[in-house]
């Protein structure tokens, strides 16, 4: 399970929302609790991507070795990104399963109509399965 305090999660959907019609993107920063995954920060990134108004995204890289850094020697470290999907669904899109390098990070994705963010929901990559299998997102405080 994927714990998010709903602080950040309205984070995150307000910046898929001021993005809009563009996608936004970012990292995410947290630590195992249990069988869960816990986030604990969620750090905005420009989009860098050539077609970032088209349908993708990229994290400015300079920004993930910056948050490497702050959180070497915690029990934090890099365990995702977000992104949104504006005028799409929640499911990761072909262009996320081709770009899918590190299986061990969750993607959270935020679907963003009409301006409107609306039911985010979090993946990992499927190693075997060549695509993304859903996990559970729970919101906390």
């Amino acid at each position: 399970m994927i714990l998010v305090p709903g602080s950040l999660l309205g984070q995150i959907t307000a910046a898929a929302e001021t993005a809009f019609p563009g996608e936004c993107c970012g990292l995410l920063a947290g630590r195992a609790r249990g069988e869960d995954m816990e986030i604990t920060r969620a750090v905005a990134s420009p989009n860098i991507s050539q077609d970032g108004a088209n349908g993708s995204f990229e994290v400015e890289p300079r920004l993930r070795l910056d948050l490497m850094r702050r959180l070497d020697g915690g029990d934090e470290r890099i365990v995702g990104h977000y992104h949104s999907h504006p005028g799409g669904g929640s499911e990761p899109s072909q262009r996320d399963i081709n770009m899918a390098f590190e299986p061990e990070l969750v993607w959270l994705i935020v679907p963003v109509i009409d301006g409107r963010a609306a039911g985010a929901k979090a993946y990992f990559v499927d190693r075997e399965g060549g695509g993304f299998r859903e996990a559970g997102l729970r919101i906390v405080d």
